[in-house]
């Protein structure tokens, strides 16, 4: 099985990226929205560890907002709490495609959780830092604070374009993008 892994900043269009490849796709944000509103043992450790943010199951976005915003550890504890969640979706993700040629691996914090092989095929994904800021703003749930608590996470975009072996540029366009990730379809299945 070959392993791909889309790598970039936020807003970058990982995800729009990873879905052009017509191969099977671990998504990890929505393995996090998932476990947020249908793992009800996350929310009784979360309750547990953070008592004055979370007060009711199904675990409400704003309730994470609110917990990052007061306390920059808070991000820390509760990524304790549900990355392991996520590591083993991703595992069963992997066991229920073992017999596919290809797969894709959206995970935002992929290098920084170390989740990497070494045949993993790193690709970054590089889009304009205006062009993402502008459609970053246009979220539901916008808050500059909290993008940049998250961005704190992840490794600067010069560390992973270093560790990947290819870099598509993003410009929000499907047919430029489609034709960058055709390009790399076929290099990879040669």
């Amino acid at each position: 099985m070959i392993r791909i892994a889309i790598t970039g900043g936020i807003g970058s269009g990982k995800s729009f990226i990873s879905n052009l490849f017509r191969f099977p796709v671990f998504d990890a944000d929505k393995s996090v929205a998932n476990i947020y509103a249908k793992n009800k043992h996350i929310y009784l450790k979360l309750k547990k560890k953070l008592p004055e943010y979370f007060h009711k199951f199904p675990i409400r976005k704003n309730e994470l907002i609110r917990a990052i915003l007061e306390n920059k550890k808070n991000i820390e504890t509760i990524s304790s709490i549900v990355h392991p969640i996520v590591r083993k979706d991703l595992f069963n993700f992997l066991r229920k495609f073992k017999k596919s040629k290809v797969v894709v691996l959206d995970i935002p914090l992929y290098l920084e959780n170390k989740l990497n092989k070494k045949k993993d095929i790193i690709i970054f994904v590089h889009s304009n830092a205006l062009e993402v800021n502008k459609r970053l703003k246009k979220r539901k749930n916008y808050n500059k604070l909290i993008l940049q608590r998250l961005k704190k996470l992840q490794f600067s975009p010069h560390f992973k374009r270093k560790k990947s072996k290819y870099i598509i540029k993003n410009d929000f366009k499907k047919n430029s993008a489609r034709k960058q990730v055709e390009d790399i379809i076929k290099e990879i299945l040669l």
